[in-house]
């Protein structure tokens, strides 16, 4: 599917988003940094700041006229996001700081509930940091040991191991839906379905998924799903976890304080219902009113559409990648979403990153939080462009260009 067959108008959806309308070192922004995070159109600014302008007040906790707007606003908000991943509940969505505190949330909870000596936590070879270093921490805490279920050069997960790996012995399973290192979608569908014939959770890390594609955890059949507003056109500082009702229930509240009680007494302390129960003290309300204003932007475009776009945006990119002498993409899985890894012979990320800066030309450079995945490859680092719905063939062409200049710099 080529470009021109998308049928939304790029040019004024373009002009919703104010920092591309910029020049960088003389040069019109070409933003390929989505992956880190994705820009904010209009509607979600002007949110966050009608909201401070308008109805900021603390919520839940108060009668007067601003805290029930501020708090019919964020429940309003809840429920918007869980049509967005069409969760059963709205109980079943709770607001987090990001991707990163979901996983903490439940490597915490759950393994306090229900991980002892010498259980096995299942997690991929191409995880993010953040899906790591939480269940290092637990299986320290717990006597537990972290398994990691290997993938091959093309950068997919082998399967047949992984379904080996499902024993009595494993307690959950925590895998990332696309990588941020290579673009790989996995196959959670397959993944959870293995898991699930052995009545093992899974929780998926939906971070570099949730702005690419549409999402059905009911469909998906996970346990947990975790995504962070900015990568989904959102405000930093917020995100989502979502859980299977019957399971949060059954784990301990993650920090203590206030919204998160019942009632407290110095005798002992009794928990709220979900999804208070998970949600101490005073919440991100600006960010969760401009995550939900992100997902109206989201749906007034079409996840589907959005899909196909960038589909398509993946497809030229490679064969433009490809054709240039001396680069080689790191990752080939059969299918890919949202992120492209390269590298340059003789030519280090991080010179890659600085050049194309210099041609107005934004992408990432280094280990991007997945440093085992670089070890796999043994490699230092990789130069990596990600795809939002703002980009175009012509990014990808500045791209390219600014590629061949460097090449021709180091020669």
């Amino acid at each position: 599917m080529r470009q021109e067959k998308i049928t939304f108008d790029m040019q004024s959806l373009r002009g919703d988003f104010p920092v591309l309308q910029q020049s960088v070192n003389g040069r019109p922004l070409v933003y390929l940094d989505n992956a880190a995070t994705t820009q904010k159109p209009r509607s979600v600014i002007r949110r966050m700041k009608e909201y401070y302008e308008r109805e900021n007040s603390n919520i839940h906790r108060g009668v007067h006229t601003l805290s029930s707007r501020a708090t019919d606003a964020y429940e309003a908000a809840r429920e918007k996001i869980r049509s967005f991943i069409n969760a059963a509940h709205s109980r079943e969505i709770i607001f987090v700081r990001g991707a990163t505190e979901g996983i903490n949330l439940v490597a915490h909870t759950f393994g306090k509930r229900f991980v002892k000596a010498g259980d096995e936590i299942l997690i991929s070879a191409m995880e993010h940091h953040s899906n790591i270093v939480p269940w290092q921490m637990m299986c320290e805490e717990r006597g537990a040991h972290l398994k990691v279920i290997p993938m091959n050069k093309r950068g997919e997960l082998e399967l047949n191991a992984y379904e080996d790996m499902l024993t009595s012995k494993t307690r959950l399973v925590a895998v990332v839906h696309v990588s941020n290192a290579l673009g790989t979608v996995n196959p959670i569908e397959k993944m959870i379905a293995a898991a699930h014939g052995k009545g093992i959770p899974v929780l998926v890390d939906g971070a570099q998924s949730i702005p690419h594609m549409p999402i059905d955890v009911q469909a998906l059949d996970c346990d947990f799903f975790v995504f962070s507003g900015h990568k989904m056109y959102g405000p930093t500082g917020i995100g989502v976890l979502y859980g299977r009702k019957e399971i949060l229930d059954l784990l301990p509240p993650y920090q203590g304080g206030g919204d998160m009680i019942r009632s407290v007494t110095f005798a002992g302390t009794s928990y709220n219902t979900l999804p208070h129960k998970f949600e101490a003290g005073t919440p991100n309300i600006a960010g969760v009113l401009g995550l939900e204003a992100a997902v109206d932007y989201l749906n007034g475009v079409g996840m589907s559409l959005i899909a196909a776009h960038e589909t398509a945006l993946m497809e030229y990119a490679t064969g433009k990648l490809k054709a240039l002498d001396d680069l080689r993409i790191i990752g080939n899985a059969e299918k890919k979403a949202g992120a492209i890894s390269f590298v340059l012979e003789n030519i280090h990320p991080h010179d890659i990153g600085t050049i194309l800066d210099q041609e107005g030309v934004a992408i990432r450079s280094g280990h991007h939080c997945a440093q085992p995945v670089m070890d796999f490859f043994s490699i230092p680092a990789t130069a990596r462009a990600s795809f939002g719905l703002y980009n175009t063939t012509s990014d990808i062409d500045k791209l390219t260009q600014g590629i061949k200049k460097i090449a021709e710099v180091f020669k």
